[in-house]
Order: C-alpha cells, then sequence, then structure tokens
C-alpha cells in the first residue's frame, strides 16, 4: 500500500533550457505543478478531457515518456522581431487507461526560460467528440491579476482583481496577467494553436482558475468534435522577472505552425482610413470623398488606403448583415477598379471592409473578385464568436487570402493564438476595447487603460488599436451628436501608440485635415510598423510604459503614462558603439502639442523625458556615422 500511494504522488519533471523553470505532471495525468525560480506559480492544478459521447476516462497510469531538447533560429516576417529563438525541453506523456483495452491520452508539454505549455493529444483512428477540458490553473493565495470579462467582441475593460474575488457566475477571457504574492514573479495566462479546436474562457472554480471551452453552434453540449482524433489548443504560461518582460516573448508564435511557403510579399505598413474620423454612421461613400484619403496616404508615404463599411452596393448600417447588399459591387457612383488604377499611380495600395456574413458563403469567389479588381487586403468584421465553427472560418480566411497573397484583418474578433505566425498575412485583429469608443463616446479609452493594453492584451498577438486621433486631451463625443472623435490622452501618447503597440498593419485613423501642419504628424511619418528587434525598458501595467523597438540600425522608444505627471529616465545601453542623433517628441503644454528636438547621445548616455498626465513621449534614435 505504501508503495502505491507513492507511486500515486510521483511526478515526471520537465525543466526549461535555463533550469529555472519547472513544470511537474503526475504520474497518474490528474494534475500539473510550476516553479520559477523555486516560487510556486502553479500547484496541483487539474489536469484532463471530457468526452461528449464516450465513458470518462477510468485511472489512468504513464506508459511511456518521450523527451525532446530543441534550440533553433525561426526567421520572422512582418512582426515584433525578424527572428525567434526557440529553446525548450520537451516530453509527450503517453497514459493508458488501467486495465486490459483501456483507452491512450498524451499530455505534450514544454519547458522554456520564459514559460510553459501543455496540450492533450487524443490519438488518430476514431471520431472524439470533447464537452470540455479539466483545466485549470491554481494559483498562489493572494494572486492578482488583470482581468477582462469575455464579450464577443473582445472589446472590454481590463480590472485589476485577486483571483479570490473573481465572480464565479462570469467568464473571463483566456489571457490574464498576473503577480505572485511576493512580487518576485509575473505570468500570463494564455493560449495558442487553437485550429481545429475551439476558443475557451477562464471562470472562477473554488481555489482555481478553470478553462471553460466555447460550445458549438450547431450541438451546444459539444465543444470540439473530429472525425480523427484531436490535438488540443496550448494551454501557455510567460513568464518573467517583471510584466513588461513578457512582452517580447515568442512563445504564442513558437507554439503555432510555422509558415509553409513564400510570405516575402506580405508588406507592413500604415494605412489611411475613413470610418474613424467623422459622425458614428460614416459620410456617405463618393469617388471624390475616397480620392482625398488615397491622395493624404500618398503625400504622407502610407502604403495603404482602407476602404470601410459602406462601399458595397446596397450596404446597410452597423451592424447585422443586409440581405440585399452584395459584396461583388459597388454603391452607385463608386468604381473600386478606377480607385485601385488611381491609388496605383500614386503609390497607394487598396484595402476592402466586408461582414463576415457576406464572406463565409461565397469566400473564394470574393476573393478571386478582390484579387482581379487588384484589391491588395480585407478587413473582416462582426464574427463576436470563438466557437469551433468560428475558429475553421478564420482558419479558412487566413489560408485562402494567403493562397491570393491578400492580407487580412479581423474585427469584433476572438483574441490571437498564434495563427499570425502560420499566416503571416493575418496581419492584425481587433479583439480590443480600441480608438473606436473615442468615436462612440463611451469613455473608457482612458490613459489607464491605453497603458494596460501594453501588459495584457497585446501579449496574445498583433492588436489594431486604432491610433492616431489628433484631437487630444478631451472627453469622448457623445455617439449622435455628430461631433468629431477625440482622445482623452495627450498628442505625445497618441505618437507613442505607434512604437509601444504591435500591429504591423497600422491605422493612421483622423482626417486629412487633422494632420495638415500638426505638431507631431513628422513621427507618425517615418515610425515603422515591423520590427527587427523588441525591448522592455520600464514601467508597470498600473503607472506607465516604456518600450524599445528597432529597425535596422535605427531604435524607435515609446513612452505612455497613465496618470498624473511623471519623469522617467531612459537608459540608452541598448545602442551600440558611436555617436547618435536622438529625435524626440514629448507633451507640449498643451494636449494638442509636442515638443520636438534633437540631440546628440552614446550608448552610456539616458534620456529624461516628462510626460504629463495621460501623456507620452516617441523616440527615433539613428547613428550619426
Amino acid at each position: 500500500m505504501l508503495a502505491l500511494a507513492l507511486a500515486a504522488t510521483s511526478a515526471i519533471a520537465i525543466t526549461s533550457p535555463d533550469r529555472s523553470v519547472e513544470m511537474r505532471i503526475a504520474t497518474d495525468g490528474t494534475t500539473y505543478s510550476i516553479t520559477r525560480n523555486g516560487e510556486t506559480i502553479a500547484n496541483e492544478a487539474p489536469l484532463g478531457i471530457v468526452l461528449a459521447d464516450a465513458p470518462p476516462y477510468r485511472a489512468l497510469e504513464s506508459m511511456k515518456v518521450q523527451r525532446r531538447s530543441v534550440n533553433r533560429t525561426l526567421p520572422l516576417i512582418a512582426t515584433k522581431a525578424s527572428q525567434a529563438t526557440d529553446h525548450y525541453n520537451g516530453a509527450t506523456i503517453r497514459f493508458q487507461e488501467t486495465g486490459a483495452g483501456g483507452r491512450v491520452l498524451e499530455i505534450e508539454a514544454r519547458a522554456y526560460n520564459d514559460g510553459v505549455a501543455f496540450r492533450y493529444v487524443i490519438p488518430t483512428g476514431r471520431p472524439v467528440a470533447i464537452s470540455g477540458e479539466r483545466t485549470g490553473y491554481r494559483l498562489p493565495v493572494g494572486t492578482h491579476c488583470l482581468f477582462t470579462e469575455t464579450s464577443g467582441s473582445h472589446e472590454r475593460e481590463w480590472q485589476d482583481i485577486p483571483v479570490s474575488a473573481l465572480d464565479p457566475n462570469k467568464l473571463y477571457d483566456h489571457l490574464a496577467t498576473c503577480a505572485t504574492p511576493s512580487g518576485r514573479n509575473h505570468f500570463a495566462i494564455l493560449q495558442s494553436g487553437i485550429e481545429g479546436y475551439t476558443g475557451s474562457t477562464l471562470r472562477r472554480s473554488g481555489d482555481r482558475l478553470q478553462v471553460e471551452l466555447t460550445p458549438r453552434k450547431d450541438r451546444p453540449s459539444v465543444a470540439v468534435q473530429s472525425s480523427n482524433g484531436v490535438e488540443t489548443a496550448w494551454r501557455v504560461m510567460m513568464l518573467g522577472d517583471r510584466a513588461g518582460d513578457l512582452i517580447s516573448s515568442e512563445l504564442v508564435g513558437n507554439l503555432a505552425h510555422q509558415p509553409s511557403g513564400d510570405f516575402s510579399w506580405v508588406k507592413p505598413g500604415k494605412a489611411a482610413w475613413d470610418w474613424w474620423s467623422g459622425p458614428t454612421q460614416s459620410e456617405k461613400p463618393t469617388m471624390e470623398r475616397y480620392r482625398k484619403f488615397i491622395d493624404f496616404a500618398a503625400d504622407s508615404g502610407l502604403p495603404y488606403f482602407l476602404i470601410d463599411a459602406g462601399w458595397a452596393l446596397n450596404s446597410g448600417g452597423c451592424c447585422a448583415a443586409n440581405k440585399d447588399t452584395d459584396i461583388l459591387r459597388a454603391e452607385s457612383g463608386i468604381d473600386i477598379p478606377a480607385l485601385v488604377k488611381y491609388a496605383e499611380g500614386k503609390g497607394v495600395d487598396l484595402l476592402l471592409w466586408v461582414h463576415w456574413e457576406h464572406l463565409e458563403p461565397r469566400m473564394e469567389e470574393v476573393l478571386d473578385h478582390y484579387r482581379n479588381w487588384g484589391i491588395k487586403g480585407i478587413k473582416v468584421d462582426f464574427m463576436d464568436r470563438q466557437d469551433q465553427q468560428m475558429v475553421e472560418f478564420y482558419t479558412r480566411a487566413a489560408r485562402e487570402t494567403a493562397k491570393r497573397r491578400l492580407l487580412l484583418d479581423m474585427h469584433a474578433a476572438f483574441l490571437p493564438a498564434g495563427m499570425q505566425r502560420t499566416y503571416p498575412n493575418y496581419i492584425t485583429q481587433e479583439g480590443v476595447m480600441g480608438a473606436e469608443y473615442d468615436k462612440i463616446g463611451w469613455g473608457a479609452v482612458t490613459p489607464a487603460h491605453n497603458v494596460k493594453l501594453a501588459y495584457t492584451r497585446m501579449l496574445a498577438g498583433p492588436m489594431d488599436y486604432t491610433p492616431g486621433g489628433f484631437r487630444n486631451g478631451g472627453k469622448a463625443a457623445g455617439p449622435s451628436d455628430g461631433s468629431m472623435p477625440v482622445s482623452q490622452n495627450s498628442r505625445g501618447q497618441a505618437l507613442a501608440m505607434y512604437v509601444v503597440y504591435d500591429s504591423p498593419l497600422q491605422m493612421v485613423s483622423d482626417a486629412p485635415e487633422a494632420y495638415a501642419n500638426a505638431s507631431g504628424f513628422d513621427f507618425i511619418r517615418i515610425v515603422p510598423t515591423a520590427w527587427d528587434e523588441t525591448r522592455f525598458i520600464d514601467g508597470t501595467p498600473d503607472s506607465h510604459i516604456v518600450l524599445a523597438r528597432r529597425k535596422g540600425r535605427d531604435w524607435f522608444i515609446g513612452a505612455m503614462n497613465a496618470g498624473g505627471a511623471r519623469n522617467v529616465i531612459v537608459p540608452l545601453t541598448l545602442l551600440g558603439t558611436g555617436r547618435f542623433e536622438a529625435q524626440i517628441w514629448q507633451d507640449g503644454a498643451t494636449p494638442n502639442e509636442v515638443t520636438s528636438k534633437s540631440i546628440t547621445v552614446a550608448s552610456g548616455d539616458s534620456l529624461t523625458i516628462t510626460m504629463t498626465d495621460g501623456g507620452g513621449a516617441a523616440i527615433r534614435i539613428r547613428p550619426i556615422d
């Protein structure tokens, strides 16, 4: 009996290459634990799959452990770095039910220097239906995290809540940024590789966070069904000393399927946009209005113009799909091929908005049609779901646009989960409470919210916040007063977003006239949208962020302040040898102004940046020699 008890409590250990992180999985496959630098992150948290069309798994025992170590460098396309280091120790543990003819379940686990991940594998050979997971996160008592309540579009405010205080009757997004009670470890809970699977949420269940799978629309008692085995999504925990250290992690992308084929044609860049800068209902589409935005993009060096809702024949209002809309034809007076030709003559490419319900039933026909028009990408909107069928739609949209060399931007979208790595043309997505709320007038997009996004939503992947509002420091307009949108942050923070926020396709959201001779627009003209390297410098989720990104030999630094005037010191140790010119744009005398200056610096120097309440700064540093 003693021997049996000891066997039941033993565990299979997977340790990171630097030995700072350890994951231990019980030999009966029921629990796991995680430590980092000796501190417990998760303790005997539950594991398991709940089947829908078969009896529950009987008692499991580990039959085989296959270990592997990987250390490789992955080239990246149009993202926050030019390459990723994929370095981990892993194990695939084969469990089998006790007794003759027992079924098999595998758990694949990996330990990285900056996190851990695991998933379940039900071997091929038979159909599978899954109703849920037993997976949970049992965190140290006193742990608090930044959570958002789940909504269809995943556009909610982030709240700092102790796990023990979460409402057990509410669902929260499967993305939380947390700190242990000691403050020695910060971590994020998120997921990767959901193709073929379903989305999920978190719910407090007793002393743990429980993973809740999103059920299918056609069969609510089932979350996932497959004709031939299942690989679940990866359950991921990023780990670091500081919350900001998680920003540069490539864990989510490394766990996804790597791209196959040629994606060298994917062109990141900024886009003029016609929806944000006006009353809630966009202006009536005209060729003159569209040409105005194309001219602005060309004059400003922006490679794209995004034509948003309203261009298609019989377009309805927001937000349901009008049954009479024809997305293969334009409204009377609008000639899309003529606009494409006009834009091409000015070095600008066009992107088109579509409602997902109009695209889904005739996707290949529509995409072929747009490609023949000369369109270079699409923005798909109003999915507002994350069930298995919707995940299949995302996967299909990414695959079919990639075949036609079209960019893809998803709005009213679930949170990223690695698909951008698999399909680099899937260049950005929403799933964030962004600047559109300045237009709607709900007032929730505060400077404090803006800072939190860098430590939370942005960890999952590219974030189409749609920055660039140049009416700054005011109160958001109401939804029906016809006012132009106003952002609550300063102009300095508006500029910093182009460095801090990760989006290889980045909107320049305001009206062309808002940028005419405007303070700070010279920075937006020059800032890249894809990078060779990303480094966190300073900040906390409730105070500020200073983030540096490199393109070639040039460094760009963005600083954003949550509230209360603040001075931050930016060390320049990231610079190499030689002399550099630092161009600095920081808060001016009013929220709509920035002051700018240029100074000579070297790697041993530091810069002192002054930020107003809700303010920010942007810096470009380039070699002189």
